[in-house]
This record gives structure tokens, C-alpha cells and sequence, in this order.
């Protein structure tokens, strides 16, 4: 059950210099107007999908993991309806309060968010903090919708979607991979049990490599292969 006593915790975007996320940018901290309604998680697979002549379909081998997505919608107001809360709270307005103008807003999250960093040739690498969320990425997009205007016509209030893309430092992705993938180099000590087409295949998820394997290993036989030898297996040529 919801806890209505609870304190309301706000979204936040934090920048950073680094792909490690080590470097934080003091000051550019951005909270949210309101938290999100909703968001939205994209994950996306690459497969190959190539197919042989004649064929009436194809074997969807696995090609890679392409980068998440972050989809958020950030609210900018400056009509005194939308207070400045954890959670969406529509109140009334004061008829006689000159509207505010969003622009101040936009800009503050523009150089907070967006804007280039002179000594690095590149934009924030961004932190965004909800609760249980935790994303890293940058800002892939962002496209701004004004929606309400003063009579002098300046904007009061906005919405800008912004689509991030996950980035993450090579180190973590190594760390993340799983190291029997056939497109790295793997080392194995041979048991008395074991064979070579099998371990071909356990490897390469087929077994018709294993003459290559042996020739390779300069081994003189792929059948009587000494216990304890150490048995390389190259990636696969893309």
C-alpha cells in the first residue's frame, strides 16, 4: 500500500565530465518541476538477419546489445498553477499575478543539461536519479513544446521531451559482457575427458572449427591431446 506520509523524493539530472561518472560537475544539478507520471525504457537487440538464397527463412543469430533508451518529458511553468513540489498539484492561480515566463527555466536546464563542454569537445555525460531508477547516459534529443503564452506572447509554460541514450564506460561494459562470448580469445586447460570438437563447439556453438583449432595449436592430432595442455581458441573472423 502507498505511504502518504512519505517524503516525496524529486527527480534529479546530474552532469558529469567523465564516461565513468566520476567527475560530477558541482552545481549542475537539475531537479524536476514534477516528477513523472510515467517514463519510458527502451531496450534494443541487434540480430543478423541475412538469409541464403531459396531459403524460406533464416536462423536470427545474435549480432549485439544496442544501447537503452530513456524517454522523460520535463515540465517548465511559470503561471503559478504548477507548484514547485515533488508531486503534481494543480492549485489556483492568482488572477493578479503577472505570469511568468519559462524562458529563465530553459535556460538554466540548457546549461546545466545540454550545454558543450569546451575542454572535453562534447556534451554532459548525465546521471538521472528517481527512487529505485538510476540511469546513465547522455542526451540524445530534446524537443521543446511551448504550450501556454502571455499576451505579450512570451511562454509560460512548456514541455520538453527529451530521449537519453545509455552510456556506459568500457571498463563497466567489459565487466558487464559475458567472457564466453565467441568473439574474444579464449585459454583452456584440456582434461582427460575432454574433446576438442566439443569443446569447439561449446565455444564457437558449432563444431566444425575444431581442425583450425588444432592446426593452430600446432597439435598433431585433435584426437590424442595430452591432459593439462593449454588449448587456444582465436575469435571468429567478422
Amino acid at each position: 500500500m502507498l505511504d502518504l506520509s512519505q517524503k516525496a523524493e524529486k527527480l534529479y539530472v546530474q552532469a558529469y565530465r567523465d564516461a565513468e561518472y566520476r567527475e560530477e560537475v558541482s552545481g549542475n544539478k537539475f531537479n524536476a518541476l514534477v516528477n513523472p507520471a510515467s517514463y519510458r525504457v527502451a531496450y534494443k537487440f541487434e540480430f543478423d538477419e541475412s538469409q541464403a538464397p531459396g531459403t524460406s527463412g533464416t536462423n536470427m543469430k545474435f549480432n549485439r546489445i544496442l544501447p537503452g533508451d530513456f524517454n522523460f518529458d520535463f515540465l517548465f511553468d511559470g503561471t503559478g498553477v504548477v507548484k514547485d513540489m515533488s508531486v503534481l498539484s494543480l492549485g489556483i492561480a492568482n488572477p493578479f499575478e503577472k505570469p511568468g515566463t519559462v524562458t529563465e527555466q530553459i535556460e538554466e536546464f540548457k546549461q546545466k543539461i545540454i550545454d558543450y563542454q569546451s575542454e572535453k569537445h562534447r556534451p554532459y555525460y548525465l546521471k538521472i536519479h528517481w527512487g529505485e531508477l538510476l540511469f546513465k547516459g547522455v542526451l540524445k534529443q530534446m524537443d521543446i513544446e511551448y504550450k501556454v503564452f502571455a499576451p505579450d506572447g512570451k511562454p509560460i509554460r512548456a514541455i520538453a521531451k527529451c530521449q537519453f541514450a545509455e552510456s556506459i564506460a568500457d571498463v563497466e561494459r567489459a565487466a558487464r559482457e559475458n567472457r564466453e562470448s565467441p568473439d574474444i580469445t579464449h585459454e583452456r586447460t584440456f582434461g582427460g575427458s575432454d574433446r576438442l570438437d566439443l569443446l569447439t563447439e561449446k565455444i564457437y556453438e558449432k563444431n566444425t572449427y575444431y581442425i583450425q583449432v588444432a592446426e593452430l595449436n600446432a597439435l598433431d592430432s585433435f584426437r590424442n591431446i595430452s591432459a593439462g595442455s593449454k588449448i587456444y581458441f582465436p575469435p571468429l573472423a567478422k
